[in-house]
C-alpha cells in the first residue's frame, strides 16, 4: 500500500499492483481505471547500504511535482502501458481502444524472458520435448552469425582485426529494440530484423545528445554505440556483455583487454594515471557515466577520446573533469596536450563543430554540415543528424547534398533527408522522394507517406502512396493514447484538406491532456485557415488559461493579434514569449521586429543587442540589427556588424553587398 497525492491533489491510499526492476532501483505500479498502470514517483534504492542504497527516494528530487505537472505519477508520461511495458516485459500488446479510452494490455511475461529476443518459443519447446532431434530447433533467431569469427592482434599497432567480415547487425539491432531512444511504429516485431522496421530511432538531436554526440538525456546506448569506432569495426554487444546476465565479459579493464594489448594500453604510458586508480580504468576515460533516475549511472557507449579542448570551445562535458572537479576544462586540455606533445589524434568522431554550429545557426554552419553529411567515414547517425539540420539551410550549396542523402545506403540518412525537404513545394518533394514510398524500411516509408500526403496523386504511384499512408496512419493509431500521435493524425488530415477530421483529433488530444499546447496551437491554425482569426485568438486565450506560462501559446497569440491588426495588443504577448523562452532566438527576433514596426526603434535595437550576446552568430538577429542601426544613423555600429556578418556568413547572398557597405541603399533580404 501507499498513501500519496492522487490526480486531484489529495492524499489517498492505493494498492500496489506490480513491482518492476531489480537493481539499482525498483518501481511500483498502481492500477487506475481503464486498464492503466501508473508508475509511482517514489522508488526503492536497491543498491547495498554501503553504496547509499536501501532507502526510499523520489525520482524528481527537489522538484515540486504536483498533479498539474506532466511528470506527476498520475499523468500520461508515467503510464506503464505506453512508457515502460514494451522493454520491461515480453510480447506486449498495448490494446488501447480510443473509443472507450481503455487499455486491455497483454503480455507473455511481466519481465524480459527468452522470447523477448529469440521470438516465440512454442516450436522450440515442442522440439525439446520431442528429444531435440534435427537441426531446426524452432527458434526464430539464434544470434550465431559470428560463430567461428576470430580477432587477431596486429603486432605493430597493438590493434585487433577480424579474420573475416563480422556481421554485428542482427545482434545490435535486436538489442536496440529496448536499448534505444525511439518511437514505436508497429508491434509486428520480428527478432533479428532492423530496428527501423518497427521503430523510428532518435538522431543526435539537441537535448538528447551534446553536439559531440555524448549522452545528455536518457538515450539508452544504441545511438551512442552507432557512433563508435568499435561498432564500425564489427564489434557487437555480446563481445563485451553476457547477453543473458548483462554483466561484462570480464572484470575491470579485462573487457577491453580482450582486444587491446595490455602492454600498450593498460599502462601509465597510455593512461597517465597510477595503476589501479580510477583514472587507469578504460571505461572511466572512454565511457564516462551520466546518472539517470537519480541512482542509475549509465556509461556512454560511443567509446571516444576525452576531449576537454571541445569543452573549452563548445561547452561539452569531458571525462577528465568528471574526476578532477576542482579543475577546469582548460587545465584538462593542457594536461592532455602536455602528455601527447600536441600530436595525439582527435579521435574517430569528428562532428562536434558541425552539429554545434548547425544547431545554433552558427558561423559556417551550412558548409560544416555539408561536409559531415557527405563524409562516409563518419558514423551514419552523425551524418543523418547533419542532414536533418540541413533543412534549415537549403540553398544552392546544400540542396545537392540533401538530394544525394535521399538515396544513401544508410536508412537513418534517408529518413533524415525526408524531413529536410518538407518545406519544399509539393511537385519538387514528389520528384525527390516518390521512390522512398517503396523503401525497404518502414521508418522511411511512413515518413515518405507523411511528406507526400498533400501532393497531387497524378505525380505519384498512387498504390505506393496508399500503402505508405496506411502504414503511417497505423503507426499513429497504435499510439493514439498519446496526444502527440493525435496531433500527427490531425496534421495529416489537414494536409489532405479534411479540417473537420483534424479538429476531432485535436479535441481528442486535449481531452487526454488539457495542457498539451501543440493541440491548442493547431486548433487555432485550423480556424486561421478558414479565415476565422478571431476564433483562433479565442482558442489561444483558452489555452493560456490552462497553461499561462507557455511561450509557444504566447507567441502564437501575438502573431494572431498581428494578423487581426491588433498590433499594440500583440506586443505584450510577444514580449512574454521572448521572456519565457529566452533561448529561442526566433521569439526574441520577432518581438524586436514588432517593436520596431510600432516605432519603438530604440527598444527594438536594445532587444536585439541583448539577444546578440546570447546568440552571437544568429543570421536574422545580426542582419536586422545592422539594418536598424543603419536606418537610425548609427553608421559606425552598422559597419562593425556588417563586417561581422560577412565574416560569419560569407556564403549569404547579402554578404557581397555588405562587403562594400553603402550608407545609402538598403540591403535586400536573403533569397
Amino acid at each position: 500500500m501507499v498513501r500519496t497525492e492522487g490526480p486531484d491533489g489529495k492524499l489517498q491510499d492505493y494498492s500496489i499492483a506490480y513491482t518492476f526492476g531489480v537493481e539499482p532501483l525498483q518501481q511500483y505500479l498502481i492500477a487506475f481505471p481503464g486498464g492503466r498502470l501508473q508508475a509511482l514517483g517514489i522508488a526503492w534504492d536497491s543498491r547495498p547500504r554501503a553504496q547509499g542504497g536501501q532507502r526510499w527516494f523520489h525520482l524528481y528530487p527537489g522538484q515540486a511535482i504536483d498533479p498539474k505537472d506532466p511528470l506527476h505519477w498520475t499523468r500520461l508520461s508515467q503510464t506503464w502501458n505506453h512508457q515502460c511495458a514494451e522493454c520491461h516485459s515480453t510480447d506486449v500488446k498495448k490494446n488501447y481502444d480510443p473509443q472507450t479510452r481503455r487499455y486491455a494490455t497483454t503480455w507473455q511475461a511481466m519481465n524480459v524472458g527468452c522470447e523477448a529476443c529469440h521470438g516465440p518459443g512454442k516450436a522450440h519447446r515442442d522440439w525439446a520435448r520431442g528429444g531435440g532431434k534435427g537441426e531446426d530447433d524452432g527458434l526464430a533467431v539464434h544470434f550465431d552469425q559470428r560463430h567461428g569469427l576470430h580477432w587477431k592482434t596486429d603486432a605493430s599497432s597493438g590493434k585487433v582485426h577480424p579474420d573475416g567480415t563480422p556481421d554485428n547487425s542482427i545482434e545490435v539491432e535486436s538489442c536496440a529494440r529496448c536499448h534505444a531512444r525511439r518511437s514505436l511504429l508497429s508491434e509486428d516485431y520480428r527478432p533479428g530484423e532492423p530496428l527501423t522496421q518497427t521503430h523510428r530511432p532518435a538522431l543526435l538531436s539537441q537535448g538528447l545528445y551534446y553536439p559531440d554526440g555524448q549522452i545528455q538525456d536518457e538515450v539508452y546506448v544504441y545511438g551512442s554505440f552507432l557512433q563508435s569506432k568499435m561498432y564500425r569495426a564489427g564489434v557487437s554487444c555480446s563481445d563485451c556483455h553476457d547477453p543473458h546476465t548483462g554483466k561484462p565479459r570480464a572484470a575491470g579493464n579485462g573487457v577491453c583487454l580482450q582486444c587491446h594489448e595490455a602492454s600498450r594500453f593498460d599502462t601509465p604510458r597510455h593512461h597517465h594515471h597510477p595503476i589501479g586508480s580510477k583514472g587507469a580504468a578504460c571505461a572511466e576515460c572512454h565511457m564516462p557515466t551520466r546518472s539517470y533516475m537519480v541512482v542509475d549511472p549509465r556509461r556512454d557507449h560511443s567509446l571516444r577520446y576525452p576531449r576537454p579542448d571541445l569543452s573549452v570551445r563548445l561547452g561539452t562535458p569531458n571525462a577528465c573533469n568528471n574526476c578532477h572537479r576542482a579543475q577546469n576544462a582548460q587545465w584538462a586540455a593542457r594536461a592532455i596536450a602536455n602528455w601527447t606533445q600536441g600530436k595525439r589524434s582527435k579521435g574517430y568522431q569528428q562532428y562536434a563543430e558541425a552539429l554545434y554550429q548547425g544547431r545554433r545557426d552558427g558561423s559556417g554552419a551550412a558548409g560544416l554540415l555539408n561536409t559531415l553529411a557527405s563524409d562516409t567515414e563518419q558514423p551514419a547517425i552523425a551524418r543523418a543528424s547533419a542532414v536533418s539540420l540541413l533543412g534549415r539551410y537549403l540553398g544552392r550549396e546544400t540542396f545537392p547534398v540533401v538530394q544525394q542523402a535521399l538515396t544513401d545506403k544508410h536508412v537513418l540518412v534517408r529518413m533524415a533527408a525526408l524531413g529536410s525537404i518538407e518545406g519544399l513545394p509539393g511537385e519538387l518533394r514528389a520528384l525527390l522522394a516518390s521512390d522512398l514510398l517503396k523503401d525497404s524500411q518502414r521508418a522511411v516509408r511512413v515518413e515518405a507517406g507523411r511528406l507526400l500526403a498533400d501532393v497531387p496523386r497524378k505525380m505519384l504511384d498512387s498504390a505506393a502512396l496508399d500503402a505508405a499512408l496506411k502504414e503511417y496512419r497505423n503507426s499513429q493509431e497504435l499510439n493514439r493514447d498519446r496526444p502527440e500521435a493525435l496531433v500527427n493524425l490531425a496534421n495529416l488530415a489537414r494536409r489532405q484538406s479534411q479540417p473537420d477530421k483534424a479538429r476531432s483529433y485535436l479535441r481528442e488530444a486535449l481531452e487526454l491532456e488539457r495542457d498539451f499546447t501543440p493541440a491548442w496551437i493547431n486548433l487555432a491554425d485550423l480556424e486561421r485557415d478558414a479565415g476565422r482569426n478571431n476564433q483562433a485568438i479565442d482558442l489561444l486565450e483558452q489555452g493560456l488559461t490552462v497553461v499561462p506560462d507557455s511561450a509557444d501559446l504566447r507567441y502564437a497569440l501575438g502573431l494572431a493579434r498581428i494578423r487581426a491588426g491588433q498590433h499594440e495588443a500583440a506586443l505584450p504577448e510577444l514580449r512574454q514569449a521572448a521572456r519565457l523562452d529566452s533561448d529561442n532566438a526566433h521569439y526574441v527576433f520577432v518581438y524586436a521586429v514588432a517593436l520596431y514596426s510600432q516605432n519603438q526603434r530604440q527598444g527594438a535595437i536594445q532587444v536585439l543587442e541583448s539577444a546578440l550576446k546570447v546568440h552571437p552568430s544568429n543570421r536574422d538577429i545580426l542582419f536586422t540589427l545592422l539594418q536598424y542601426h543603419r536606418e537610425n544613423g548609427q553608421l559606425s555600429r552598422a559597419k562593425t556588424l556588417a563586417s561581422r556578418f560577412v565574416q560569419t556568413w560569407p556564403d549569404d547572398s547579402r554578404s557581397k553587398q555588405l562587403a562594400n557597405l553603402s550608407v545609402q541603399a538598403p540591403i535586400g533580404h536573403s533569397e
